[in-house]
């Protein structure tokens, strides 16, 4: 046919009644006989007629698609977790990917389209900020989301009033910290990423606790972007010191990796001149040497946990918050080296 066929075409094919072909076509609970329903699929099939995604959520009250709302998906935290979940949602629907790139009118934005589009689900990722404002209309948004008959869950802190993956980000930091220095370490310094993120929040102040149980402290605490460049310019502001503490954490792995690259470029060398250690244990740190400490969070299993919690249709009212522990890895990246004065 030389125009678009439209859902009339195959009606009239099939000799039944445009509501008949798009209870079968758009999927309606209404049942239709086999005899007319069989039909309907060989009038659809012969004309090459495409289902429109939006009728078929309109005939069913809610669509197959599952929004999954990230920060950055080049970050190989985010991305680790956006791919776990989609190997959950795809064999049940359609999962759709957004990235905010950090910016917050962004996440209202896509819960709006998502609410629009009558996703039945919706699944945040990311940390929440110190912006008390922006949070509460974040949690209204969600809320009429869940109203509206979609189900949400949250990776990140529990702020938002819905089904939440909460990682351990004060224990585990605090648990590094504790380990560097039963490893030897005597002086800290932090790359604490931005002061507005909680998460980056949370993992400076249980680094702090950590230290303090062992009678240290950090000497140096700088801030910056939660980013690769952001730990390479907080490492080398720090490089430019007249004195610089023997052991460096960066509060996630990326930012490690740039604070590396810093360290390589002044021609020194992790760890003999300065041991660093990360947070998250991306897989990217497989390529990174020397091999670096680290926190690992069960990045895979975050992504399946909230994925799997938007998709129990059994789960009522009744809100879960399901809390991550992290696990410190050592690895070359703190060995303590035999040079005195080193640590």
């Amino acid at each position: 046919m030389g125009s678009q066929v439209t859902l009339a075409d195959v009606a009239e094919r099939a000799g039944v009644s445009l509501a008949t072909a798009s209870r079968v076509v758009n999927g309606s609970e209404r049942v239709v006989g086999a005899r007319f329903r069989e039909r309907v699929l060989a009038a659809a099939a012969e004309l090459g007629y495409t289902a429109n995604a939006f009728a078929q959520a309109v005939a069913r009250g809610r669509s197959d698609v599952v929004g999954l709302v990230v920060p950055d998906i080049q970050d190989p935290y985010f991305s680790v977790i956006a791919a776990a979940a989609m190997a959950v949602v795809e064999p049940r629907g359609e999962m759709m990917l957004g990235t905010t790139l950090h910016r917050q009118e962004q996440e209202l934005r896509y819960i709006t389209t998502m609410r629009a589009r009558q996703a039945q689900a919706l699944v945040m990722v990311g940390s929440r900020t110190t912006d008390a404002a922006h949070t509460r209309r974040l949690a209204e948004a969600i809320a009429e989301f869940v109203a509206s008959g979609g189900r949400a869950a949250v990776i990140g802190q529990d702020r938002l009033g819905t089904d939440t993956v909460l990682p351990q980000n004060r224990a585990g930091a605090k648990d590094l910290a504790t380990a560097l220095a039963d490893q030897g370490h005597k002086t800290f310094g932090v790359l604490a990423g931005p002061k507005t993120l909680l998460t980056a929040r949370d993992r400076l102040e249980g680094f702090t606790d950590g230290l303090a149980r062992r009678g240290r402290r950090a000497a140096v605490v700088l801030h910056s972007e939660f980013t690769r460049d952001g730990g390479y310019q907080a490492m080398s502001d720090l490089l430019d010191r007249r004195s610089r503490p023997g052991c460096v954490f960066a509060v996630n792995d990326v930012m490690a990796i740039g604070a590396m690259a810093a360290v390589r470029e002044r021609g020194l060398r992790v760890p003999d001149d300065v041991a660093i250690a990360g947070f998250d244990d991306i897989p990217t740190l497989r390529d990174v040497a020397p091999s670096l400490t680290t926190v690992r969070l069960p990045l895979e299993d975050m992504g399946r946990m909230a994925a799997s919690m938007v998709l129990d249709e059994q789960s009522g009212d009744r809100r879960r918050v399901v809390r991550v522990k992290g696990e410190v890895v050592i690895r070359d990246s703190t060995m303590v080296s035999s040079r005195p004065g080193s640590s």
